[in-house]
């Protein structure tokens, strides 16, 4: 049985539910406290990272030989939620850190490769960055126009990414770029650069709506050398592993999608008890109980999606589908319990003051971020019209 939150107790294992604990007392007393300073400022929060890589959360899947927690996807999942009740930002940055540039050296890297670079990246010394979106490639990710071209011992690399998760603070990234154009996507290699590297800076941070304490920006390559051996599997096979990897980018983000709902909605419920009009609490009017009702029901339906596609992951079993279902409804899901979560609060929900207007500016990247809703339709159906 795939565990929802009101049956955790009874399904979840005693490391998972130790697990589960450990992430969430750490949300409350050190995230939740400095929240809205890191968002007005749109400070990443290095202290915090450092602190969750001495917890074990900075590398989740990645094998213990290589310093990392050697849990799975489901494990993944609950953290990223609890991480998302509180904060999505620190939510996102920890789903980014994990699930793209680690985890794509971790699956696809040769073991020297993996050797010298996941233990930083596991521990929290340095955070990873991953480089597929451009300015002319957004849902159309084989598009890309970034170039590696081969020299005598060493790749040179020009192009840009944009919209990249910790492109400012990341000191290790996990790039694709075109090594062979006349093959088109099948020309497509990936490659592992670190700053200092001449020729590779951070460009443009950008100034966003929502997760803001997450940090974006542009990456700029200008005749990068990049060595032979940060070459990740073979030329060519770059779009491919990017591909496989945005497919556990999705669980990530759905189990993200389902925290921040369920932390709209607790806020929400709360408040319901507490503010009175009419002589009675709002929690007492049944327009309200509705409300409350069908969220706390999406998000259950929105959990249980999002726990399949990770077992069905840690099981190895293909999942494409699901985890593009589970990312598609949940991040939906989201967006509709932030926007009632502001609706019942009415005015407060509004103002800084109250958690649910947080929410409700972050929310809208989970519709957009790892393919867009539209991209997971036609995941769907491309999938389910192949089993029929």
């Amino acid at each position: 049985m795939i565990p929802t939150e009101s049956s955790y107790l009874t399904t979840l294992n005693e490391n998972q539910t130790f697990i589960r604990d450990t992430i969430r007392e750490f949300s409350n007393n050190k995230i939740r406290p400095l929240i809205m300073e890191w968002d007005e400022a749109q400070k990443f929060p290095t202290d915090i990272f450092k602190e969750l890589g001495n917890l074990g959360f900075l590398g989740i899947v990645v094998d213990e030989e290589f310093g990392g927690a050697g849990l799975g996807y489901l494990e993944f999942a609950i953290i990223i939620e609890e991480l998302g009740k509180v904060d999505p930002s620190i939510a996102l940055s920890v789903a980014a850190h994990n699930g793209l540039c680690t985890n794509h050296i971790f699956r696809f890297a040769n073991k020297e490769q993996k050797k010298k670079f996941l233990p930083d990246l596991t521990s929290g010394r340095k955070i990873g960055a991953w480089g597929l979106t451009e300015s002319s490639s957004g849902s159309d990710a084989g598009g890309l126009q970034s170039v590696a071209e081969k020299k005598d011992n060493y790749y040179l690399l020009n192009g840009s990414k944009n919209f990249i998760t910790h492109g400012t603070v990341g000191e290790t990234a996990v790039v694709m770029a075109i090594t062979d154009k006349a093959k088109g996507r099948k020309g497509i290699s990936a490659f592992i650069l670190e700053k200092g590297m001449k020729g590779f800076f951070a460009g443009k941070k950008e100034n966003k709506l929502g997760m803001r304490a997450s940090d974006t920006s542009q990456l700029i390559f200008e005749n990068c050398k990049v060595p032979f051996e940060n070459l990740i599997g073979n030329e060519g096979e770059g779009f491919i592993q990017a591909l496989k990897i945005l497919e556990g980018g999705r669980i990530s983000i759905a189990a993200l999608s389902v925290g921040l709902a369920q932390g709209a909605l607790d806020a929400a419920a709360k408040y319901s008890k507490e503010r009175k009009q009419f002589g009675k609490t709002l929690s007492e009017f049944q327009a309200i109980q509705f409300k409350l009702a069908e969220i706390q029901t999406n998000i259950d339906a929105a959990r249980m999606l999002t726990y399949r596609a990770a077992f069905l992951k840690d099981k190895n079993i293909p999942n494409i589908k699901e985890a593009a279902m589970a990312k598609l409804f949940a991040s939906e899901v989201a967006e509709k319990a932030a926007s009632e979560a502001v609706q019942i609060l009415g005015g407060y929900g509004y103002i800084k003051d109250f958690p649910v207007e947080k929410f409700y500016r972050d929310v809208k990247l989970l519709t957009i971020g790892e393919g867009t809703s539209e991209i997971q339709r036609i995941v769907i159906a491309k999938e389910l019209l192949k089993e029929n």
